[in-house]
């Protein structure tokens, strides 16, 4: 019995023995590290990474998150707006080369200063037609308002 007592207090020396000599180890290794000041950098790669970690988690949680949405959009509808607005003037720039034409509605309305319109036709009638129609103008109006410009660029 007195052999299994020594064995076990024998162990325990050896035990002892280590962990003194791991806490001298890690001592003299605190001195080093606290020399440099890494003893405070050391610990910052592992905490970004601990942040990272959670903030890529947590990300992934709201985007997969699904949401109900209330009414579809559709976006190759036209929007038709009836507005009343005095028109001042209309210029019409007809480009040949491209068979288009631009339109400029000015207007006196304060908070509709200027209408824009493309056309693709250069015939000054279906041009009368179209911007009455646009409009919502009498052709002898537009014909009466609107000036011309041809350019060949």
């Amino acid at each position: 019995m007195t052999s299994k007592i020594n064995i076990y207090h024998s162990a325990t020396i050896i035990q002892s023995h280590r962990v003194t000599a791991f806490l001298m180890f890690s001592s003299r290794w605190r001195r080093v590290l606290g020399s440099f000041g890494l003893e405070f950098w050391l610990p910052l790669p592992l905490l970004g990474l601990v942040f990272w970690l959670s903030g890529n988690l947590l990300a992934e949680r709201v985007l997969s998150r699904s949401y109900g949405t209330v009414s579809k959009l559709q976006a190759d509808t036209q929007l038709e707006i009836q507005l009343s607005a005095t028109v001042t003037s209309i210029q019409v720039d007809i480009f040949k080369p491209q068979a288009v034409t631009r339109v400029a509605v000015k207007t006196s309305d304060s908070a509709l200063t200027k209408l824009e319109f493309e056309f693709p036709t250069t015939e000054s009638s279906q041009l009368e037609s179209l911007i009455a129609q646009e409009l919502g103008l009498p052709q002898e109006n537009i014909r009466r308002l609107a000036y011309y410009r041809i350019r060949d660029e």
